[in-house]
């Protein structure tokens, strides 16, 4: 189909077009003037992703997923936000709606569900591109019921945030309460049992008193080890008590030395006087008599000396079986300390292990007490919504021109349809396409029913014989 052909079978068809044409277009305008007027309320809402936690100081991060906007807008389109609402505003207890209600459900059902469900379907939510703002809009026939839904609607969106983040802090709080008692009586009892053990044994400081007794034990060895060397020391000498000349003790004793001097001096006497008087003179008797006293009494000496030797050895050996039998009894008592220590440290772990976990129960049993108390919130209203001078619908303007397309688009459309359900000739170029023959000429003719007013028509002629143009071979 050529654009000529097009614009002839409007020209044809213009009466339909026109009809269709006025048709569409007054019933646009006849609805949007009968149509109620409905006003729109719109309240910004400002969403700030970036507000720290108010306990912590720090980002939640849940306001960095992707998701968190479009979260936003379906808790505001949720039945919980719109019956907040119904509750805010008492719609439930005004008689009017009271009875409204009764009418149309017959009183079954939730009266706040019922107008929550009604609120909502006159809400639109939308949010701004590449920003953090949500436009909350209501529509209703009074503008200023229309202002107030939208602003009820964007505080109830407000509280009921804060809702969705007191009461799950709420309810740990109740969670760490009970756990912080149960927490607390384990401590008590991890502590009772420290103290009695303590008290039974006597123990102040475990540590302390084992390095008392650590000492001590240390000291006893080395008594210990002094005595055995005394002892040895005093056993080889009684095993040399058969020499007793050369004893360390008798060589050492001022009176021994000074017998044997005596008698030194003595023998030399004895034999000056030997030498002068003879063996039976009555000094060198006496002098022999002195002499065998003074050897008499040096042997005494020498003989107490060696007799003490022994004593000394008997007496270390009974000094070190006494420090072996303390030493014996200090390791038995380091060894219960220890074993003390031990079990006092295991009460002393159970003692921290229940104060570090009631402390960090604690501290999240404030945390969690602030978090399900405080009323700060990441949103804010931006824009409150006024009251709306003009009506939002219906556009009367936009309808027309919407209708004004359509119907033209609908008058041509049905303009086509016709023409192809019932085919007609209108130019020389439809009778080439149906016949394959060419068209010479044609004449214009008068239509015979002028009076009735009908447009001319183009009669179409058989062709006449052109010598200057060859006529198709026949088929």
């Amino acid at each position: 189909m050529t654009f000529q052909q097009f614009l002839l079978i409007l020209r044809a068809r213009w009466l339909v077009i026109l009809l269709t044409f006025m048709v569409v277009v007054g019933t646009a305008v006849g609805v949007s003037l009968v149509m109620p007027k409905k006003y729109a309320a719109s309240a910004a809402v400002l969403v700030d992703v970036k507000t720290p936690d108010p306990i912590l100081g720090a980002l939640m991060p849940g306001m960095m997923t992707p998701g968190y906007m479009a979260t936003q807008i379906d808790i505001i389109q949720s039945d919980r936000v719109a019956r907040r609402v119904v509750q805010m505003l008492k719609i439930d207890q005004n008689a009017s709606a009271r009875q409204q209600w009764q009418e149309e459900t017959a009183g079954r059902g939730s009266i706040e569900a019922y107008f929550a469900d009604l609120l909502s379907k006159q809400l639109d939510v939308k949010p701004s591109r590449e920003s953090n703002v949500i436009n909350i809009t209501y529509k209703s026939g009074e503008p200023q019921f229309a202002a107030v839904i939208a602003n009820a609607f964007a505080q109830a969106y407000i509280d009921t945030n804060v809702e969705l983040r007191v009461d799950p802090a709420k309810q740990y709080a109740g969670w760490f309460d009970q756990r912080t008692k149960g927490l607390r009586d384990q401590l008590e009892a991890a502590q009772t049992r420290l103290s009695q053990f303590q008290r039974e044994n006597g123990i102040i400081n475990a540590d302390e008193r084992l390095d008392v007794e650590n000492a001590r034990l240390q000291e006893l060895s080395s008594q210990l080890v002094a005595m055995q060397a005394l002892r040895a020391e005093t056993s080889s000498r009684q095993a040399q008590a058969g020499n007793t000349e050369t004893l360390p003790e008798v060589l050492q004793s001022g009176l021994v030395q000074s017998l044997k001097a005596d008698v030194a001096r003595q023998e030399a006497k004895l034999k000056d006087l030997s030498s002068q008087y003879g063996p039976n003179h009555p000094q060198v008797l006496r002098a022999v008599a002195e002499g065998q006293a003074l050897r008499a009494k040096l042997e005494t000496e020498i003989k107490r000396v060696a007799g003490g030797v022994g004593t000394n050895a008997r007496v270390n050996v009974q000094r070190e079986a006494e420090i072996r039998t303390a030493l014996d009894a200090q390791k038995k008592k380091v060894l219960e300390i220890k074993k003390q220590r031990d079990e006092i440290t295991v009460l002393q772990r159970e003692v921290e292990n229940a104060q570090k976990a009631y402390d960090m129960t604690a501290q999240r049993l404030v945390q969690t007490n602030l978090e399900s108390q405080t009323q700060q919130t990441n949103i804010v209203v931006l824009n409150p919504a006024v009251e709306p001078v003009e009506p939002s619908s219906p556009k009367l303007l936009l309808n027309t021109l919407l209708s004004i397309f359509v119907g033209a688009l609908l008058g041509v459309g049905l303009a086509l349809l016709l023409e192809l359900l019932n085919r007609r000739v209108r130019s020389p170029e439809d009778i080439v396409e149906a016949l394959g023959l060419p068209v010479i000429g044609y004449l214009d003719a008068a239509d015979a029913r002028k009076s009735r007013g009908r447009r001319r028509q183009k009669r179409l002629v058989f062709p006449r014989f052109n010598p200057d143009r060859a006529l198709p071979a026949p088929r």
